[in-house]
């Protein structure tokens, strides 16, 4: 490995540790309170030298979520390499989505809950390249496969891929945030969620 390509490898790492340690942060203090200041305090390094990768805590936000959204993106794009069935597809995926979120729950809090402007106005989202508009893309491909493929009727396929998202963000966010009250197995609910889901836009 040559002098660039090492420089490179330390450059990606560190920025690993940082995002690493302002997805600590935002989880423990909240957006709110979250500062440049705290987290380079947290790593031990000056807020000059995080300014040097990251321009501000949105910056980071941004950075943390793209990585989120990645990870779901290349889940879904290998169940979609697999040939199997549009629903089968899409119930790898939906159920993909609700067991990674749930294995990572501070990091679905930091991703959803922390700034709702962070992408901009809805109309601004679809115009940029992102790793979360391609995995809408990608869902929302999934959703058109069943309807001309028979298994839901025909309407509107972004609006039901909203219905989709929606149900199984409700469903996870229940399972984070309920704190005070016997929970079911989470494998059943997602099951029975998507078996009702299923069924009602036959």
């Amino acid at each position: 490995m040559g002098f660039k390509e090492r420089r490179q490898k330390h450059k990606d790492e560190f920025k690993a540790e940082i995002l690493e340690a302002a997805l600590t942060l935002f989880a423990q203090e909240g957006y709110a309170n979250f500062s440049m200041r705290k987290l380079a305090a947290r790593i031990d390094y000056s807020p000059t030298t995080i300014y040097n990768y990251f321009r501000d805590k949105d910056d980071l936000l941004f950075h943390i979520c793209e990585n989120h959204y990645a990870h779901l993106m290349e889940e879904i794009r290998e169940i979609r390499k697999r040939g199997i069935s549009p629903e089968e597809t899409l119930r790898e995926a939906m159920l993909g989505y609700i067991r990674y979120s749930l294995a990572h729950p501070e990091q679905y809090k930091v991703v959803f809950f922390s700034n709702p402007q962070l992408y901009g106005r809805p109309e601004e989202f679809k115009n940029r390249d992102t790793m979360s508009l391609r995995l809408w893309r990608n869902t929302c491909e999934v959703i058109d496969e069943c309807m001309r493929s028979g298994v839901f009727r025909p309407m509107d396929g972004e609006t039901l891929s909203i219905v989709f998202w929606s149900a199984v963000h409700g469903l996870v966010s229940s399972f984070i945030f309920t704190k005070d009250f016997p929970m079911p197995d989470p494998d059943v609910m997602a099951k029975m969620l998507l078996d009702g889901l299923f069924k009602g836009y036959k």
